[in-house]
């Protein structure tokens, strides 16, 4: 079996110290993922064409997919991809061009499209669809497709930002320690 992290274009994924990325996964190209950060089987961060830039202890769950908005004549200097610390992406998530600030969780299965801006502390609901340029404030639940802002977080949804990005970094851990 092939490696999952990948050259392409003489541009080889830069992993940080203590990054897991499952065998089955594929890490492509121009990709910079930080310290204690983790990669799930299937998942597919794909960065042929522009940079995707992930931070620290941030977790890419199973089957989703991060991809870039490439330049051309409808947009001149495309999007990178770019993901803060302590974000945790949902199953089957799909992350295309856009930029995700800290302490974010993008539920199961939800879609963030090129542009859009996901500001630091935000819950993203499963399922939502976040619409090319548009900005999720800072604070607040965000549902339905097209997604509009819901309510205020609680005290309780906010903790369990820190809880989650700890969560996996633990369990990557274990993953590494089996040897894989």
């Amino acid at each position: 079996m092939s490696s999952p992290v990948r050259t392409y274009q003489n541009k080889t994924p830069k992993l940080g110290e203590r990054v897991f990325v499952d065998p089955t996964a594929v890490v492509l190209g121009d990709v910079e993922i930080g310290d204690d950060s983790s990669v799930w089987p299937m998942a597919v961060i794909r960065g042929d064409m522009h940079a995707i830039r992930i931070g620290q202890r941030t977790s890419v769950q199973d089957g989703a997919v991060l991809h870039i908005t490439h330049a051309g004549p409808f947009n001149p200097d495309g999007w990178p991809l770019t993901i803060g610390d302590d974000v945790t992406i949902g199953h089957k998530a799909c992350l295309h061009g856009c930029t995700i600030q800290d302490r974010v969780l993008i539920g199961i299965g939800a879609i963030v499209m090129d542009g859009a801006v996901v500001e630091s502390e935000v819950l993203v609901a499963a399922g939502a669809m976040i619409a090319p340029g548009k900005v999720l404030e800072s604070g607040f639940v965000y549902k339905g497709n097209p997604a509009k802002k819901a309510r205020p977080l609680t005290e309780k949804e906010r903790s369990f930002f820190n809880y989650s990005a700890e969560n996996y970094r633990k369990l990557k851990d274990l993953h590494i320690a089996e040897d894989y």
